[in-house]
């Protein structure tokens, strides 16, 4: 019973967001018509040419749409005298005011209702080059064929061209109403069918603010059961009672299911053209809202099994590239969506388009910065140039990625502290991945004091060179170790290898004890690690009585034969 008045409550709701739509559309057609814009004369400006203007029928039928809802207008007032003028018939008096009525009757039993697809120039839509002063206002089925309504452009001498229904149409008119059979609005009170508002009568106005909402009821019934039926079923053959009640019929299927139940009433109620207009009108803003909603849910659906497979493969960045296309495919949807419903109503959208495309680049070149970091963090992301945790070096920057976002990459420095950057600047900078190489580089030059002899140096070097390649953790094929230099104060050896560690800990951990066993060899082979030295020399003259000492700063080994003597400061 709760889910019962739910549903109420949604078809309340759902009447009056359509009362509002439907208000707002019209709006909208109002004020996005041409007519309602109209362009005063810039000031400065050649005036216009001088063209004979063409005279403003009283009636309206200077263009096609005009013709056909004026009389549809005089018809439904009652006005039979005026609806004979928008005929083009000898016929006159009684007879003609008879041929009005079955025509206006004719025209609202029978004529599909495309009103919104009438011409609303003078010169007409031009469809046929072949009947330049001819439209067709639409095709009814008859015993004897197609009947095509037609109206034709004729000569009135100083009314001007206006549009009157063919006479070759009206010849067919009789027997057309002939055919026609009773309708629903035979058996309603005579009030409600003669009573009108706006020229359409109080039984069809009920029928347009009930009829909605009592069609989505029984939709929302209709899934109540089909519900209530699969889903025991399902229990039932699938022995858990457990299961989840299904959902056989979304809202966006249920508004599918009005907007085609809305064409059995159109027809078998015997509608006038202009409520059954108004029925299209709805019938086609719902099924293209359904439709847009129903895709909206298909991008949805696509977006989610897509997050499940970059879960599955650990690209957590790719998530924010999907966010984003689905929230962009959704609203150009809703905007093709809005596009559609406008030109149904005849809205004319090259100057909207034209107008949205000036106003995309304004937007575009206000928000240059922002789209560039967009950009570049999307092409961050699909290229995998750096994921959430890596450690790496952006130019004096180094520290651990936390979040990498459409806009900025957030990185966390060796302080703790949080650097935001904007993706724009990452994409066209330089990157060192540190926690990305596979292996770390053990690099070390020992210097051995002046003293040491070369036999030490070979005995220290092949030790060395035993010690790495006993060395698990090291890459045997990388191992090179060699005298290599008589440095300023010191023999330097070269040592190189490549180590495997799990990190940065890890090969410090064997790099100590690596440095601490090549300090054993060197201690072993009685030679010392050397430091930073220089050397004094001081000699003597031949002649005692000028003892001018002459100070020599030269770097030079402690082990030379001259005398020394240092001299402090």
């Amino acid at each position: 019973m709760a889910e019962g008045k739910t549903e109420v409550k949604v078809s309340i709701a759902y009447a009056k967001l359509l009362s509002v739509s439907t208000l707002f559309v019209l709006l909208s057609v109002l004020l996005l018509s041409p007519s309602a814009s109209p362009q005063a004369p810039v000031p400065g400006s050649n005036p216009p040419e001088n063209k004979v203007e063409v005279p403003k029928d009283t009636l309206g039928r200077e263009t096609p749409r005009g013709a056909v809802l004026g009389f549809l207008n005089a018809a439904h007032k009652g006005n039979n005298e005026i609806a004979v003028l928008y005929l083009n018939t000898p016929l006159r008096g009684s007879d003609a005011e008879k041929l009005a009525r079955q025509l206006s009757v004719v025209l609202d039993r029978r004529l599909p209702p495309r009103l919104n697809l009438l011409s609303a120039k003078p010169e007409g839509s031009l469809s046929d080059p072949l009947n330049p002063n001819q439209d067709l206002v639409g095709t009814i089925d008859t015993n004897n064929g197609e009947l095509s309504i037609f109206v034709e452009r004729v000569d009135r001498g100083k009314s001007g061209m206006v549009w009157l229904f063919s006479s070759k149409t009206l010849k067919a008119i009789p027997d057309a109403f002939q055919e026609l059979r009773a309708t629903g609005q035979d058996v309603f009170p005579e009030f409600l069918v003669r009573t009108r508002i706006g020229n359409i009568s109080l039984f069809e106005w009920l029928v347009l603010i009930i009829g909605p909402p009592l069609l989505y009821l029984i939709t929302a019934l209709l899934n109540r059961f089909l519900n209530l039926v699969v889903g025991f079923l399902r229990r039932k053959i699938g022995n858990n009672p457990n299961l989840p009640q299904p959902e056989l019929l979304p809202k966006p299927v249920r508004l599918l299911l009005l907007a085609l139940a809305i064409r059995w009433p159109r027809s078998e109620i015997g509608l006038s053209l202009l409520a059954r207009q108004i029925w299209s009108a709805i019938a086609f803003v719902i099924f293209v809202a359904a439709c847009v909603w129903l895709l909206i849910l298909l991008s949805g659906g696509i977006e989610r099994y897509l997050l499940r497979q970059v879960q599955n493969r650990n690209l957590q960045g790719i998530a924010s590239v999907l966010r984003l296309t689905r929230r962009v495919v959704d609203i150009m949807l809703a905007f093709a969506g809005c596009l559609l419903i406008l030109f149904y109503f005849g809205v004319n959208l090259t100057a909207a388009l034209a107008g949205l495309g000036v106003g995309g680049i304004a937007v575009a070149l206000a928000a240059q910065k922002t789209l560039e970091n967009v950009i570049g963090g999307i092409s961050i992301i699909l290229d995998k140039a750096m994921s959430v945790g890596d450690t790496l070096k952006l130019g004096d920057l180094t520290g651990t990625i936390e979040d990498i976002g459409l806009r900025s990459t957030r990185i966390r420095t060796l302080d703790r502290t949080m650097v935001v950057v904007p993706n724009g600047q990452i994409a066209n900078a330089t990157i060192e991945t540190l926690s990305a190489r596979d292996k770390f580089w053990f690099h070390p030059v020992i210097s051995l004091r002046f003293e040491t002899s070369p036999a030490q140096i070979l005995s220290i070097v092949a030790r060395i060179r035993k010690l790495l390649f006993e060395c698990s953790s090291i890459e045997t094929d990388s191992v090179r170790v060699r005298f290599f230099r008589l440095g300023a104060y010191s023999f330097d050896l070269d040592i190189f290898g490549y180590l495997f560690a799990r990190d940065w800990n890890h090969f410090l951990e064997i790099q100590e004890t690596l440095l601490l066993d090549i300090m054993d060899i060197v201690k072993q082979a009685g030679a010392d690690i050397a430091f930073p030295s220089q050397t004094m020399y001081f000699s003597r003259k031949l002649d005692e009585r000028e003892e001018l000492p002459a100070a020599v700063l030269t770097p030079a080994p402690k082990s030379a034969l001259e005398k020394t003597a240092t001299k402090s400061a």
